[in-house]
């Protein structure tokens, strides 16, 4: 750490400062100075207007206020899970993305009743329990199967729409048998 700002009146020369001279800062993950770019103006000057815990304290959601434009934005705030790493099937590995988990879960409910706040509680139940069980690999099967799982309790036909692809159907008899074996779990 680098001292980077003294206050009034303390001297210049390294010899003559005193712990109470000068601030040290560390080096921050996010963004340093706190402030987001309105997506009106692209002024980086705002203030939080309400904050609030969103997804059981998962993400924060803030209602910001641009100084410059006024215009109103909401910002949302969460924990990222840097590290973890999902090893896939061909032994490759890639980064674990909620968005790519939340993009998967929406496709096998496309055009499906279900409420985009159940997706919203699978994609959490499941990283709740990846980053419990996990801290730096994950394999992709547990993430796959945890999926099934969850989408077998919300909608059927989206479960076999991701069983479908995640074991790789080659034939009107793989569903078939699915059917079957979903069928046979009620």
């Amino acid at each position: 750490m680098q001292p980077v700002g003294f206050f009034k009146g303390a001297s210049a020369a390294p010899d003559l400062l005193t712990p109470q001279s000068f601030v040290w800062y560390k080096q921050r993950a996010t963004i340093s100075c706190g402030f987001m770019r309105c997506p009106k103006c692209g002024c980086q000057e705002d203030k939080v207007i309400d904050s609030r815990a969103s997804r059981e304290g998962a993400t924060i959601r803030r209602r910001r206020e641009c100084s410059a434009c006024t215009h109103r934005f909401t910002t949302y705030e969460e924990v990222e899970h840097e590290g973890l790493m999902v090893l896939k099937r061909d032994g490759r590995h890639e980064e674990f993305s909620r968005e790519k988990l939340l993009s998967g879960i929406r496709k096998a409910c496309q055009k499906r009743p279900v409420p985009p706040k159940a997706m919203d509680d699978l994609v959490d139940h499941i990283i709740a329990t990846v980053t419990a069980r996990y801290e730096t690999e994950v394999p992709g099967e547990f993430i796959g199967t945890m999926v099934m799982d969850g989408l077998r309790e919300i909608d059927s036909v989206a479960y076999v729409r991701f069983a479908s692809v995640y074991r790789r159907f080659q034939e009107a008899t793989d569903f078939v048998q699915e059917v079957q074996k979903l069928e046979a779990t009620k």
